[in-house]
C-alpha cells in the first residue's frame, strides 16, 4: 500500500480496480455493517460480509475490517467494488501507442471508459490496467460506451494536467466520423451551435434555449454504402453532443438507440451498433513540442 499520511494509506489496485473510499457521517449505528447496508442498499449485507471476510474493507491504516467492527463516526472506510453479475463485453480494444507519459487506446463499441452501473471489469481502463499493470492509468477524456475509436490515457500522474490543459483549452483536433441517412439539403460545411443540459430521463440530453454551450463543424458527407458518411468536429465535449446534433438536424446517426427517441430494440445488440467512430486525435506534444497524429483502425 502507497502511504499518504502517518495515518491514512491508499490501497492498493485489485484486478485493475482501485478502492472507494467513504468517510462516516454522524449516527447511531452500533457497527460499521449497519451503516454499509443502510447507506449501500443496492450492495445487500450479505454482500458486505463476504466482502469483509475476504479482506476487501479496510480502515483508514489499512486493517481489515469485519462484521464486529463498531461504527466510529468521522473514521474512513476503503472498500473494493464488485458486481455480481456484470455482463461480458466480447470486444477488444487495441492499443496504437504508449509511451512514459501517453498511452492511445482504440476502443470497439459497447465497452465503456470507466467502470460505471452494470460495468466494472468490463471497461476499457480496468481492462487496460490488468493489461499493462499500469495503477494510475487516466483517461483523458470520454467517449459514449456505444461509440468506437480513439481515447487518450494519461500514464504518469506528473505529467497529466500538461496533457489535460489540451482538452480544456481546445487544443487537440478531435474528428469523428458517423453514417447516417441521405440529407441533400444540408449546407455543408457548417457549424452547429447550441445549450446542451440533461434531459429526461437523465441519461439523455437534450437541447434548450439559451447560450450556446455545445459547437459541432458538420465537415462534409459521402455516399456510403445504403447512407451518407459524415465527417464531424466537435469543439466542445458535452454529453451525447454529435448523436444529439445529428439527430437535430434530420441526420441521426444509424443504429442510435437513444435519439431521436429511445429504441429498446437496438439496446445492446451487438449486431447493429451506434455508427459512431473516433476516427482521429491531433495535437501538439505538451512535452516533446512535436505534432502527433494517431488514426483509428476502426471502420464503421
Amino acid at each position: 500500500m502507497q502511504v499518504a499520511d502517518d495515518t491514512v494509506k491508499i490501497p492498493a489496485m485489485r484486478d485493475g480496480v482501485g478502492a472507494s473510499s467513504v468517510r462516516l457521517p454522524p449516527g447511531r449505528w452500533l457497527r460499521l455493517i449497519d451503516f454499509l447496508d443502510q447507506h449501500f442498499a443496492d450492495v445487500g449485507r450479505e454482500a458486505w460480509q463476504s466482502r469483509m471476510r475476504r479482506g476487501l474493507v479496510l480502515s483508514a491504516s489499512g486493517a481489515a475490517l469485519s462484521a464486529d467492527t463498531p461504527y466510529v463516526p468521522g473514521d474512513i472506510v476503503h472498500y473494493y467494488r464488485e458486481l455480481e453479475h456484470e455482463p461480458e463485453i466480447p470486444f477488444e480494444a487495441d492499443v496504437l501507442y504508449r509511451n512514459a507519459h501517453l498511452l492511445i487506446a482504440d476502443k470497439p463499441h459497447f465497452l465503456p471508459v470507466v467502470p460505471s452501473g452494470r460495468f466494472l471489469q468490463q471497461s476499457l481502463l480496468v481492462r487496460l490496467r490488468r493489461l499493462t499493470g499500469l495503477d494510475g492509468l487516466s483517461p483523458l477524456h470520454r467517449i459514449d460506451r456505444g461509440t468506437a475509436g480513439l481515447v487518450a490515457f494519461s500514464v504518469d500522474p506528473d505529467t497529466r494536467g500538461r496533457y489535460q490543459a489540451l482538452f480544456a483549452t481546445r487544443r487537440i483536433e478531435k474528428v469523428y466520423e458517423a453514417l447516417a441517412p441521405a440529407n441533400e439539403t444540408l449546407a455543408l460545411p457548417f457549424m452547429r451551435q447550441t445549450r446542451i443540459v440533461r434531459g429526461d430521463p437523465f441519461f439523455l440530453s437534450q437541447e434548450v434555449d439559451g447560450a450556446p454551450n455545445s459547437e459541432t463543424v458538420f465537415e462534409s458527407a459521402t455516399p456510403y454504402a445504403a447512407s451518407w458518411l459524415y465527417r464531424l468536429r466537435p469543439l466542445t465535449g458535452k454529453k451525447h453532443q454529435l448523436r444529439l446534433h445529428m439527430a437535430a438536424v434530420g441526420v441521426p446517426i444509424d443504429n442510435d438507440p437513444l435519439y431521436p427517441q429511445l429504441r429498446d430494440d437496438l439496446a445492446d445488440d451487438y449486431s447493429r451498433p451506434l455508427k459512431l467512430l473516433a476516427r482521429s486525435l491531433v495535437f501538439v506534444d505538451p512535452l516533446s513540442g512535436k505534432r502527433c497524429v494517431f488514426e483509428s483502425r476502426r471502420n464503421l
